[in-house]
């Protein structure tokens, strides 16, 4: 186990990103500081010494708290004002850091504000998989799990989010929502047009420096690694290997295909985080999945 003061500072260092989460999910100040202290209790009872990375642990389990009670207060509102106030002692508290970039872009301005709004009209589970996966770049192998469903469910809960985001949305919101999508696909297209030419730099600046590949197990007896972690290995593994993948749409995200006859074979999914890095890919070749992801290749582009 985990030293109690380690422990405590180590949460300490996430508890702004974590209370973002759980706003975004939730909607309001009082429920969000509630999931993150219950998230500190779980931690604190949780033997976590075989976490690599401690804040998408707790990203999760933030995610799990909150979505367990936002089915259970139903269809509850409330005030959504203005920007999270700093929270009264509670748990471990020494001198929590203040919130970064990332937590005063989603909590302060006139999209994040609309946004929210519209997020209330999600159902919990399509509400969580899209604040989890688009805001927070959690992968839907991780989202899985949370919402009790196959990663192929959980990236249709946040499609269908996402359309409807982009349909009932003020402007503002409608228009951060299609620079999202641009932006993915820019990151995307950089990633294999590096991957093609083995420019193994080039892949380190575009690849998140914890980022995780992983394959099913079909692809990995094709050939794949079942899981790789770390900028070095996912550029090793994939530099030269990209000539056969032809760019793809899967379901409304960018991503590419493997594809033999026009049947797709493999299939490329991507999460990248807001900083325009790719934090994880997922190598999907299972003939009994491939069917759900609604795959298009653009072969053109």
């Amino acid at each position: 186990m985990a030293d109690p003061d380690s422990l405590a500072a180590q949460f300490e260092a996430h508890r702004a990103h974590l209370r973002g989460v759980a706003y975004r999910i939730l909607g309001s100040r009082s429920d969000a500081e509630d999931a993150v202290q219950e998230t500190w209790l779980r931690l604190s009872r949780t033997d976590v010494s075989d976490v690599l990375n401690l804040r998408a642990w707790l990203t999760t389990v933030t995610g799990r708290v909150a979505l367990n009670m936002l089915e259970s207060r139903g269809t509850r509102r409330e005030d959504m004002s203005g920007e999270l106030p700093e929270p009264a002692a509670a748990g471990p508290r020494a001198s929590a850091p203040p919130s970064g970039p990332e937590d005063e872009a989603l909590l302060g301005d006139e999209v994040s504000a609309a946004l929210q709004v519209v997020l209330e009209t999600l159902e919990p589970r399509e509400r969580l998989a899209f604040v989890l996966h688009d805001l927070f770049a959690v992968p839907f192998d991780e989202i899985a799990p949370v919402v009790d469903t196959s990663s192929a469910a959980a990236r249709q809960l946040a499609s269908r989010a996402r359309r409807r985001l982009r349909t009932a949305s003020p402007a503002p919101v409608a228009a951060s929502v299609a620079a999202r999508a641009d932006q993915q696909r820019e990151v995307v297209e950089a990633f294999f047009a590096a991957a093609r030419e083995a420019q193994f730099l080039a892949l380190l600046e575009i690849l998140d420096p914890n980022v995780v590949m992983r394959a099913d197990a079909v692809a990995a007896r094709m050939g794949a690694d079942d899981a790789l972690t770390g900028a070095d290995l996912v550029a090793k593994w994939i530099s030269g290997r990209a000539r056969g993948a032809v760019p793809a749409m899967v379901g409304d995200e960018p991503g590419a295909a493997w594809a033999v006859n026009g049947t797709v074979r493999v299939v490329f999914s991507f999460t990248v985080t807001e900083a325009g890095r790719i934090a994880a890919i997922n190598l999907i070749a299972d003939p009994a999945v491939l069917p759900g992801l609604d795959v298009v290749l653009l072969r053109g582009r």
